[in-house]
């Protein structure tokens, strides 16, 4: 993803069923098999008023999980929060040691999430009170010495664009219950749902960001040391890994961020190498693979009736692909970096951008229907976009000195005042829920 003028060339858990299921639901990158975020509510075509919005302390780069009337979302002031889904009402909230960037999971009564103190909890999904937490070696931000080739090159600079942690994915086909998701510290882990107890781990090489997907008796993770791993689900013994492109140059830049999904004997997944992979799920042999012109691709597919969706960063696309021939059939170009995986219902997807806008594409004509746009974007839009009406580095740092790590954190605070949309959306009854980096959680009527 090249923000920077001066630097280098460069889940689901069947979860429409899910939401169906009164003991289960599943929040960002929950992967077990075709997709994620696909829904049965055909009838919506597009986005209507708000119904209500619930303000935290902190930016809200987490996905919600809806669970038996209750919306779950993490937030940068720590906390993770259970909101009446009906008025908007905090049920209660949970404090942690940092700030939590990964998106919970709800099954049965009990709610699974990170948090970047470096622990994952289990807490009761009703009452919000501990049942356990679990220690990894410690979460950190993706960084380097002169990032990039910024300035000053001895000074540490973190990647402004690491926004997630590894969400847990739960394996309900194990009778003990396992939930796994990864760490900074290089591992993926699989515990005992139920207690908290580590089953195993995997090492690898580089942090990890991606959540795990669940297939065929399979655990796929991707790392920041630019492979994709397939573990046997049940010992955690590794079955095969593919590399995607792999320049240490530019300080581990093309490591993965999306995380795996699978669906018809497949594995599909972007990459920070400016591609997009459909893999044999299991022998991890590449089927094809999509150029993405050098942007990121970060956002979690979803497949569906033989079509792979996804989003990409500096392009500004939205992408449907012939799932097995990765023939191209639809895009459509946003005003801003995608990282917020679509949710689908009948043939509309619901997705954010970095300008503050969720938008609703159809997915027969490739049009937008209609946009919801966040109050920070309604207001700062005329001074922040360009006069194209895009997110622009150049256009924002102007008469500054593009060498300088000072000058990235001085563009990403303009664009913050956008209220970017980098949470994945979810549906529920006719209302889609998703945060923003305003701090807001919102809830929006379909229509």
């Amino acid at each position: 993803m090249f923000k920077y003028l001066f630097a280098v060339a460069f889940l689901w858990l069947h979860t429409a069923g899910a939401q169906n299921q009164p003991n289960m639901a599943f929040g960002k990158f929950q992967s077990q098999g075709t997709g994620i975020n696909t829904y049965t509510e055909h009838s919506y075509t597009g986005l209507g008023a708000v119904k209500w919005n619930f303000k935290t302390r902190g930016e809200v780069l987490s996905s919600p999980a809806i669970c038996n009337g209750i919306v779950y979302i993490g937030s940068q002031d720590h906390n993770l929060y259970a909101i009446n889904i009906q008025t908007g009402k905090p049920i209660w909230e949970f404090a942690t040691g940092g700030t939590v960037n990964s998106s919970p999971v709800v099954y049965k009564n009990t709610v699974y999430f990170g948090s970047f103190d470096g622990l994952y909890y289990a807490l009761n999904a009703l009452t919000g009170k501990q049942i356990w937490k679990f220690k990894t070696a410690g979460e950190r931000k993706v960084g380097a010495k002169g990032l990039w080739g910024m300035g000053p090159k001895d000074q540490y600079m973190e990647d402004q664009y690491d926004f997630f942690l590894s969400s847990p994915v739960l394996d309900l086909n194990n009778k003990d219950l396992t939930v796994y998701f990864g760490s900074s510290d290089g591992n993926l882990y699989a515990l005992n749902a139920h207690t908290g107890k580590k089953k195993w781990a995997f090492k690898t090489n580089g942090i990890i960001r991606t959540s795990p997907a669940l297939y065929q008796g399979k655990v796929y993770i991707g790392s920041w040391d630019t492979f994709l791993y397939a573990l046997d689900a049940h010992t955690g013994k590794l079955q095969w890994k593919f590399e995607t492109r792999n320049q240490p140059v530019v300080h581990l830049l093309e490591g993965i961020q999306s995380s795996p999904a699978c669906a018809s004997g497949m594995v599909y997944m972007g990459s920070r190498d400016g591609f997009f992979y459909a893999l044999n799920a299991h022998n991890g042999k590449q089927v094809w693979k999509y150029d993405a012109n050098g942007s990121w691709v970060l956002t979690t597919a979803v497949i569906k009736n033989g079509m792979v969706y996804f989003g990409t960063s500096d392009t500004f696309l939205f992408l449907a692909f012939d799932a097995k021939t990765g023939k191209e059939k639809l895009r459509y170009k946003t005003h801003g970096y995608v990282y917020s995986s679509p949710a689908i219902t009948g043939n509309t997807a619901y997705f954010g951008d970095f300008s503050g806008s969720l938008l609703a594409v159809d997915l027969n004509t490739g049009r937008l229907n209609n946009v919801f746009s966040t109050p920070g974007r309604t207001q700062n839009a005329a001074k922040i976009l360009n006069p194209k009406g895009d997110v622009d580095f150049s256009f924002l740092a102007k008469g500054m000195n593009n060498s300088l790590y000072a000058t990235s954190v001085a563009v990403m605070d303009k664009l913050n005042t956008l209220g970017p949309i980098v949470s994945s959306p979810a549906v529920n009854n006719g209302v889609i829920y998703f945060g923003s980096v305003d701090g807001y959680l919102y809830a929006v009527n379909l229509k």
